[in-house]
């Protein structure tokens, strides 16, 4: 029996989630746009990413379940912080909420050099993103804005990511190509 691919919908998830926030970051919209944000961290950011990440599980694919429900959690934590609690935190508690999450993904990264280029572009613009964003918060708000236009390649690369497995399965062919991983050693 197949399993189908549950990645290409947490790619999906993650990519509509990070560009709807990162227009907010980037300076595109103001506050009044947070609560669609959050509506949707909820619902395709947190929750399917996490359906997505327990389908990689019988899959045996522990990269995936760990990046997919890691994320999905994070939108969830993050949609919940927002919603409730921001305005009792220190913004440099918040930064390291931030940095510590582009250490998670730092390393998840590294583990996605074994992964098609694609998957490695998404990690390293993303790790990227969470460091400005959090350095914007600790040292200049610039920062923040450039972490907002990261997330904005960061969501793309998801999107393109998320369409080419979509497309090159339907066709069982590469139509749109991802750069596979070869094993030199």
């Amino acid at each position: 029996m197949k399993l189908a691919n549950p990645a290409p919908l947490g790619l999906a998830a993650f990519a509509f989630t990070t560009w709807m926030l990162s227009m907010h970051n980037a300076g595109w919209f103001n506050g009044d746009a947070v609560p669609l944000v959050l509506a949707l961290a909820y619902v395709y950011g947190g929750t399917a990413q996490v359906i997505a990440g327990l389908l990689e599980f019988p899959r045996g694919n522990t990269f995936g379940l760990v990046a997919f429900t890691s994320y999905g959690a994070f939108w969830w934590s993050f949609a919940l912080f927002i919603q409730f609690f921001a305005n009792q935190v220190p913004a440099s508690f918040i930064g390291w909420y931030l940095f510590i999450w582009g250490f998670f993904t730092l390393y998840m990264w590294v583990a996605a050099f074994r992964a098609n280029r694609a998957l490695q572009l998404v990690f390293l613009a993303l790790w990227i993103t969470f460091f400005l964003l959090a350095f914007g918060i600790w040292f200049n708000p610039i920062l923040s804005k450039a972490g907002g236009y990261a997330g904005l390649v960061t969501a793309m690369l998801a999107f393109y990511l998320s369409a080419a497995e979509v497309i090159n399965e339907a066709y069982d062919k590469t139509i749109l190509p991802i750069g596979s991983y070869q094993n030199i050693a």
